[in-house]
């Protein structure tokens, strides 16, 4: 038969680790947290920095250029585009033609074999607000591709 001082110290010492482990849990996160964010403002500073040394050299030259437009930096998701095709109620052909590629490009890009190039990727920005009548009516004022047109001569 154990000892009854024994198993009270066991049950006290689990129970105690229980309560510092909850405690400590807390303390734990909040710190993890925080590296996080002392990294995101690490690497803003370094950023920023930068960007100030080039401002300085720029200015130490003389040719204070003409700032930039800032190119738009889209984000492709194959989903996105699958879902889009789909409310659009097209085929890949009709997509592609209404996009400018093939239908066998807008496969690769749904399944995730391939993904646009950044013009690409700007006609389907531009696309992306489409409603179905106006999807059909920009399909309809383009000429349909025919398949086979080459005849050969005889």
């Amino acid at each position: 038969m154990p000892n009854i001082g024994a198993l009270l110290k066991q049950e006290i010492t689990r129970l105690a680790r229980r309560e510092v482990r909850a405690q400590v849990q807390a303390t734990k996160k909040a710190s993890t947290q925080y590296r996080r964010h002392i990294a995101a403002l690490r690497r803003q500073v370094a950023t920023l920095e930068r960007q100030v040394a080039l401002v300085r050299r720029q200015s130490a030259s003389g040719a204070v250029a003409a700032p930039r437009e800032p190119t738009q930096k889209f984000r492709f998701v194959a989903k996105g585009l699958k879902s889009q095709r789909a409310r659009l109620g097209l085929s890949a052909a009709d997509f592609g033609r209404l996009v400018g590629v093939s239908a066998q490009s807008i496969y690769n890009w749904e399944q995730g074999h391939a993904t646009p190039r950044a013009g690409q990727l700007a006609v389907l920005a531009a696309r992306r607000g489409l409603g179905k009548r106006e999807a059909l009516q920009m399909l309809a004022q383009q000429p349909a591709k025919k398949r086979g047109a080459t005849k050969r001569k005889r």
